[in-house]
């Protein structure tokens, strides 16, 4: 019974077998594209036959209707071009992409472009390059993919359903007509669904973050390394991001004066656009212009002129003037997402035979309107050099108390050339991220100074005014964020010895930091401090004798991070059951 009733079932998949078969015999359009390529060549591919009796023709099946054209062209969609007017890594489909592109291409990110996959029979676009041409050449193929599921799509008449909905939005108009024809959350409406888009949409009224600054002409740009370290100048500036980059431009010095990303007027020239889509235009006014000489030799110019560069021989030797080498951007901005105000300044230098070719550095950076920019020490993890960032809590519940003087937070003694620390009371030196610092100086005593006060006196000169309880773990942690803050573990260590005068001498502050975060970019975090007043024990002075006590404090910063080892996550397991009938009535 089982044997039997599965021959039907063969014969059907064979009959679905035969029918793809047919349907391989398709022509495909095999497209090579160079730099300097006119013409696409056209190439027939044919399927390999395998030998057989020849078969009868068919009759053509019953067809409930014609197969309408997919909405999506297939050749024309490029889902990796992300970046209008610039070449996207490894992204073959980019038209902007060049032979040059190419020779820097790893492998094709998006190798096949097809529509709806549950198509029994679709077009689909192939991208592969070839490397072993030269320049490499981007090869594209058109042909007609073959869905091997029985379970397909053949024949569809929906044509909406070939490509999305524009959602109609409700407003005070149309809000009655969508309640009549809605029931809940689902759409009873029998009708086919009008694919009509709406032409006055309203355009974004604000710059949002990652937008592109856009020009009176079309975008702000602002050169930076892609996939090697030359400058590429087709960048976009984005809204509220700010960067600050390095990048090599290889130029010929005979045709330096035509180089646009070498003159000032490139830079200073655009008109920024207050908001998108708009006619208002933010002219981008020059702050400052330093000329640097072939010596290094700074010197500011009085007035801001846009200056053209200049070819000149001097000997032997061609040099090229007023050549742009530092681009740093300024620009206000609104909490509504205006822009109101551009700046730039400029470094302008000479260029020699000798140094082609040279580096660049552009710099933009975003500052708010009516708002004074908080300097910190980090974002998120410190920098090095940078100072910590050190509070104290009055009470519980309290948020932590900071000085506005960002260097004296947490401070330490500072040696003098005096060597006095009665002289040298008040003078301070701020704790600076991952430099370890020792200071000291000396303290004379005599017999007419009491133990008791000089010890209160000591210690007052070694923990300064206002000596911290926290300390923030990043370099922009926020004062109402208590509990992420690190208490400061205070310690006295004092030596057991029967009359004598116990004084403080010294003050070590140990820093324990690790890196937190990516292994591609760690981020400096503090995880403990411990400040150890050590004292020691010193007979009483007699009356008329004096005696020199060397005072010291240090910082050290302890690096207690532990080995990074790469982990992997667990493959998803898949869990899929056939319904008890599906083979149903052949077993």
């Amino acid at each position: 019974m089982g044997s039997r009733g599965l021959q039907p079932l063969l014969l059907v998949l064979l009959d679905c077998w035969a029918s793809g078969s047919a349907q391989a015999g398709a022509t495909s359009a095999v497209t090579t594209e160079g730099f300097n390529s006119a013409e696409p060549a056209a190439t027939t591919l044919w399927p390999a036959l395998s030998p057989g009796p020849p078969e009868t023709p068919r009759a053509p099946r019953p067809s409930s209707g014609p197969r309408p054209t997919p909405v999506t062209d297939v050749a024309a969609l490029c889902v990796c071009d992300l970046s209008p007017a610039r070449c996207d890594v490894n992204c073959c489909c980019d038209p902007d992409c060049s032979s040059m592109d190419f020779s820097v291409f790893s492998a094709c990110s998006v190798p096949v472009v097809t529509g709806d996959r549950q198509f029994c029979s679709q077009k689909a676009a192939l991208y592969s390059l070839n490397f072993t041409a030269d320049p490499p050449q981007r090869v594209f193929k058109l042909v007609d993919q073959i869905n091997p599921s029985i379970f397909c799509i053949h024949i569809t008449n929906h044509k909406p359903a070939l490509s999305f909905i524009n959602p109609e939005v409700p407003d005070e108009n149309n809000f009655d007509k969508l309640m009549k024809t809605s029931d809940g959350f689902s759409s009873t409406a029998e009708s086919d669904i009008s694919l009509t888009t709406k032409l006055d949409a309203p355009s974004a009224a604000k710059y949002e973050y990652g937008a592109h600054l856009q020009t009176s002409d079309s975008f702000l740009r602002f050169p930076s390394p892609l996939t090697s370290s030359l400058c590429t100048d087709d960048n976009p500036a984005a809204f509220l991001v700010n960067q600050a980059v390095k990048c090599t431009r290889r130029i010929n010095l005979e045709q330096c004066e035509e180089i646009e990303a070498l003159s000032m007027a490139y830079y200073s020239s655009p008109k920024i656009l207050r908001v998108p889509n708009s006619k208002t235009e933010v002219p981008i006014t020059v702050q400052s212009v330093v000329i640097q000489s072939l010596n290094k030799t700074l010197t500011r110019r009085e007035d801001t002129a846009v200056l053209k560069q200049a070819l000149a021989e001097v000997g032997d030797i061609r040099i090229c003037s007023n050549v742009v080498l530092e681009v740093q951007y300024s620009l206000t901005y609104t909490d509504a997402g205006d822009v109101t105000k551009a700046a730039v300044s400029l470094l302008l230098g000479t260029v020699s035979s000798a140094v082609v070719p040279f580096q660049q550095k552009f710099e933009i950076r975003f500052i708010q309107q009516n708002t004074k920019p908080v300097l910190l020490s980090g974002n998120p993890g410190y920098v090095a050099g940078l100072p910590l960032a050190a509070g104290f809590r009055p009470r519980k519940g309290s948020g932590i108390i900071q000085t506005t003087n960002r260097h004296g937070q947490f401070t330490i003694l500072r040696s003098t050339a005096e060597q006095d620390c009665l002289a040298i009371e008040g003078v301070r030196a701020p704790v600076l991220f991952g430099y370890n610092m020792q200071s000291g100086c000396k303290l004379r005593l005599t017999g007419a100074v009491t133990c008791q006060l000089v010890g209160q006196k000591v210690k007052s000169l070694l923990k300064g005014q206002g000596f911290p309880d926290y300390v923030a773990p990043f370099g922009n942690s926020q004062a109402q964020d208590v509990l992420d803050w690190v208490p400061v573990h205070f310690v006295t260590q004092a030596s057991h010895v029967k009359d004598a005068c116990q004084l403080p001498v010294a003050l070590a502050v140990e820093v324990e930091w690790t890196k937190y975060g990516s292994l591609l970019n760690p981020q400096a975090r503090i995880v403990n401090v411990t400040a150890r007043l050590i004292a020691s024990a010193f007979p009483e002075t007699s009356s008329g004798s004096e005696r020199t006590v060397l005072i010291s404090t240090a910082v050290t910063f302890v690096d207690v991070s532990a080995p990074a080892e790469a982990g992997f996550r667990a493959q998803p397991t898949i869990n899929a059951k056939l319904p008890f009938n599906f083979f149903f009535p052949f077993v």
